[in-house]
């Protein structure tokens, strides 16, 4: 179990190195406040290491009960139950490729085939350069314009092999 030894700062190390961002815990803190339950903080929370950190390390999981006050098995639960919350290291660019009904008719094989022999990895793999990670999602809401694939923050579709240089090129 891991321990946690008090720093002169106020914030709290884990004896493993990770620290919560001061700005980040005070993030936390603010949005547990919002609730009755700080337990409905815990996605956001988790949310917030993510975009300082690229993923939720393991250590991060007791720093961030300690804020919210809840037990580290009720934070591990929510960050293992959402596909989004990065569990290990990821490539600055996250490719989400729909493998829903609609777009696995509409050729989401042939779009993962494509996106693989490109980036040199399959799902669940980053590039050498840590550029992509690709990885598979249940449902963009995108089943009008299947296949379709989201990199960062941005849903594409239909996307057929042949627009795949240039979309993955303006990703640097």
């Amino acid at each position: 179990m891991m321990t946690q030894a008090p720093m002169t700062n106020g914030q709290t190390l884990a004896t493993d190195g990770f620290r919560l961002d001061p700005e980040d815990e005070a993030a936390m803190r603010e949005e547990a406040g919002h609730y009755e339950q700080p337990q409905a903080a815990c996605i956001e929370a988790l949310k917030i290491v993510q975009r300082r950190h690229g993923w939720v390390p393991d250590a991060a999981i007791p720093a961030i009960a300690r804020v919210l006050g809840i037990g580290p098995g009720s934070v591990e639960g929510v960050a293992t139950f959402y596909s989004l919350i990065f569990r290990q290291p990821v490539g600055r660019h996250i490719i989400l490729v729909c493998d829903s009904s609609s777009c696995f008719l509409t050729g989401f094989d042939q779009l993962l085939q494509a996106l693989s022999e490109q980036l040199g990895i399959g799902l669940g793999e980053t590039t050498a350069d840590d550029r992509f990670t690709l990885l598979p999602v249940c449902c963009l809401g995108a089943c009008d314009g299947g296949p379709a694939m989201m990199i960062d923050d941005h849903v594409y579709g239909p996307v057929a092999a042949g627009d795949l240089p240039d979309l993955l090129e303006s990703y640097l």
